[in-house]
């Protein structure tokens, strides 16, 4: 690993001048590691295999390179048309980013490169863009297999490069065939980049299929974080105390920013959202069973700063089989009209641009350590810092072993160096919690969770503009949804919402009375202003002082009170 004083700037790469204006209005400082090895190799043309982890800066190396090279050649040739680079995905909300990423480096220069994101619409729909001939297209195998078998695109002609994108989860994604067969549409020589975070025997079968004596750059997965920005922190704990837990740390301010929490399972999901709105905690819940464009909302709100923490489900799960005939119908109706079955290109751990990330929560600890590395790579992304901490149980003590082994450093013992940080919590402290946590979480009934399942979905389907001819041609469909039952997830319990002094730590009473005179200030201020406003409109409008008399005159009173004495 190079020393940081003697990292390359992208100016030293021999960029074009629009690209590095790009590059600048980013504020991208330096190269990272990844960038720094991996660009010039792609810039000479090599068949390249990049494995770094999620938030090094893989997406900028093919980008850059692809945008390059494009430029180079037109300013060579400007009369050639087509396809010059194709960018396979496996989600949608990867195709989305990696699209996003090459039109902001393309900022300077969009009328040389033209980028166009597949993944997000039909086929008839992209039809007549892909007829003006775009240089760079982004998508997964199968809308771009589908667009290839229907003569939408013709890439023998004049594709140069080929990136396949998290090329780990492309296979495991169900794209095998997709690949294999899209394979027979391409030219017989071109450039390709294998990017992704593991290296799998998917990988190694992919890179048998499609690259040619590549460079293979390798970055172990301390190498990721320049700035020692991934602190890992463990809580060891029993399974019924995880809710006693993140109510304590959310509520106490111990986590603090921006914040993933990660389970594995959509019923978890809604389970851990209901029991954190007893606290009036607010959160938004990212699953497969919401349409991508509810998904994408939901990113783009996190970014806004609307919400602090989303609760991600990092297991595509089935549909639930409580949902009722009429929803199903709907359902099925939707996914007839797009052609498409249920949304198999989702991943929340990876694919999502979710920005500014200064934690990770591992409320439920992964499965394997791949999904540990692509989990832990939503923060501290880059040059920046984040923390990771999980919530463990005994049961996950084979995995934690594995995931110490792949990724603690080689050149320091294990003994004198570990991954993880036990956080510095004490249980005793928030014994006192554990009523409240109790309390809440009685409230939270399997009953509630679907519910809330339904509720989500049944918003989702009025929402839906595909449906709008559907419920345009069965206007009773719609009127039986719209007046069914209002359904009521939990009964949200206000004493909740607020600590009692009594039971704050004393360690933790400082900070938190800080925060609370600043909302009461806030409180106190809005209030007076407020009325203040509504002082003067009453002054103004002498109607709403006007007391009727109901023909009473104003000195029987007295002369009543005079006679019972």
């Amino acid at each position: 690993m190079a020393e940081q004083g003697n990292v390359k700037q992208f100016h030293e790469f021999g960029l074009d001048d629009r690209l590095l204006k790009a590059i600048a209005k980013l504020k991208w400082a330096r190269p990272t590691r990844i960038q720094e090895v991996a660009i010039p190799l792609a810039l000479e043309g090599k068949d390249l295999l990049a494995r770094a982890n999620t938030g090094s800066g893989k997406t900028a190396v093919y980008a850059i390179s692809i945008i390059q090279k494009i430029l180079r050649d037109k300013k060579e040739d400007g009369n050639v048309l087509g396809v010059k680079a194709l960018i396979l995905v496996p989600t949608k909300e990867l195709s989305q980013q990696a699209s996003k990423n090459i039109k902001d480096l393309t900022s300077y220069c969009s009328r040389d490169v033209r980028v166009v994101d597949v993944a997000q619409n039909s086929l008839d729909v992209m039809r007549p863009l892909l007829l003006e001939k775009p240089d760079v297209l982004v998508g997964t195998p199968s809308r771009i297999l589908g667009h290839l078998q229907a003569l939408n695109l013709n890439l023998k002609e004049s594709l140069n490069m080929l990136v396949f994108d998290e090329a780990d989860l492309l296979f495991s994604y169900g794209y095998e065939k997709e690949i294999k067969t899209l394979t027979s549409y391409l030219p017989k020589i071109y450039q390709a980049c294998l990017m992704s975070a593991t290296l799998s025997e998917e990988v190694s079968e992919l890179k048998k299929l499609v690259l040619h004596n590549p460079v293979i750059v390798k970055l172990d997965s301390t190498d990721a974080s320049q700035n020692g920005g991934l602190n890992q922190y463990l809580i060891k704990c029993e399974t019924d105390d995880k809710f006693l837990l993140i109510y304590a740390l959310l509520k106490l301010k111990l986590v603090l920013g921006k914040t993933l929490i990660f389970v594995n399972g959509i019923d978890r999901c809604y389970r851990l959202k209901l029991f954190l709105e007893q606290f009036s905690i607010k959160s938004c819940v990212l699953n497969s069973e919401l349409p991508h464009n509810s998904r994408c909302h939901i990113v783009e709100e996190f970014n806004k700063g609307i919400y602090d923490y989303i609760i991600a489900a990092d297991e595509s799960a089935e549909r639930s089989k409580c949902i009722p005939s009429l929803i199903k119908q709907f359902l099925s109706s939707c996914r007839s009209a797009t052609g498409q079955p249920k949304d198999k290109e989702f991943g929340v751990s990876r694919g999502i641009d979710f920005q500014d990330v200064e934690n990770v929560v591992n409320f439920d600890f992964p499965k394997t350590v791949e999904n540990y590395i692509h989990r832990v790579g939503r923060t501290a992304r880059g040059f920046n810092t984040g923390n990771a901490l999980s919530l463990v149980t005994s049961s996950d003590e084979k995995v934690i072993t594995a995931v110490e082994e792949r990724l603690s450093p080689n050149s320091v013992s294990s003994a004198d160096e570990k991954l993880f940080t036990p956080f510095k919590f004490k249980m005793d402290e928030i014994e006192g919690f554990r009523y409240r946590s109790q309390d809440a979480l009685r409230a939270v009934t399997k009953a509630s969770i679907r519910e809330a399942r339904l509720k989500e979905i049944k918003t989702e389907i009025l929402n839906s503009e595909k449906l709008k001819a559907f419920f345009e041609d069965n206007p009773r469909d719609l009127q039986l949804l719209r007046h069914d039952k209002v359904l009521h997830p939990t009964k949200i319990q206000p004493h909740l919402r607020h600590i009692p002094d009594y039971l704050v730590p004393e360690t933790m009473k400082p900070s938190l009375n800080k925060s609370s005179e600043r909302r009461k200030r806030s409180f106190v201020t809005f209030h007076k202003n407020r009325r203040s406003s509504n002082f003067k409109k009453q002054k103004v409008d002498p109607l709403r002082t006007f007391k009727a008399s109901h023909n009473q005159k104003p000195n029987d009173n007295k002369k009543r009170r005079k006679k019972k004495r």
